[in-house]
């Protein structure tokens, strides 16, 4: 492996923005790649913009992606992954949660929601994958994995051995919560075609 992989997640502080960048450093890690993590809270403690720079390769040296230059954006809710859509490179792909989370300035009045985030989104990208991240995460058992069904999809367009996702998952997270978000993450996985 040559090339630097990078993938920049973004959502709201709450959605497990930075758990799934954990699970990807880790599979990345067990792969032996060298990697590089930066994240930005921003106003996560109440909702706010949350947003984590993972690269990967033989060689990394800097943890930050420069916009233009992300291989794959992995927005956690739609309105933050068009926020976050110009870091994608030419020919890189995006995969979103369609979840809506309506910013402060929305639930207090003061603004409006945008509409047509889809199609704005698809401008920015060569292959787009929306996701029902919540639904899906729900089926599984737990909303609270929706973050795991989007590591889910965005594993099946990286070259990590299946068996490695799921040993990444067991030691990372709680015993307790181990099955309902392998669950997750194999449906996610479902959610995309390749």
């Amino acid at each position: 492996m040559s090339k630097t992989t990078n993938i920049l997640l973004a959502g709201v502080g709450g959605q497990g923005v930075l758990l799934a960048s954990q699970l990807l450093t880790a599979a990345a890690l067990a792969s032996g790649c060298d990697v590089k993590q930066s994240e930005v809270h921003g106003m996560s403690q109440r909702g706010g913009s949350v947003t984590s720079h993972v690269r990967f390769g033989e060689e990394v040296h800097a943890p930050v992606i420069e916009p233009g230059t992300a291989d794959f954006l992995l927005g956690f809710e739609r309105l933050e992954t068009l926020r976050n859509a110009h870091c994608v490179a030419p020919g890189g792909m995006i995969i979103y949660n369609t979840m809506r989370i309506n910013p402060s300035t929305v639930a207090s009045g003061v603004a409006e929601y945008p509409e047509g985030i889809a199609a704005r989104v698809d401008r920015y990208a060569g292959k787009v994958h929306p996701v029902d991240g919540l639904g899906i995460a729900e089926r599984a058992g737990n909303a609270r994995a929706a973050n795991t069904v989007m590591v889910g999809a965005i594993s099946r367009f990286l070259t990590f051995p299946d068996d490695l996702w799921e040993r990444v998952i067991r030691e990372t997270l709680p015993a307790k919560l181990v099955d309902i978000n392998l669950t997750a993450f194999n449906l996610g996985r479902e959610a995309v075609a390749a």
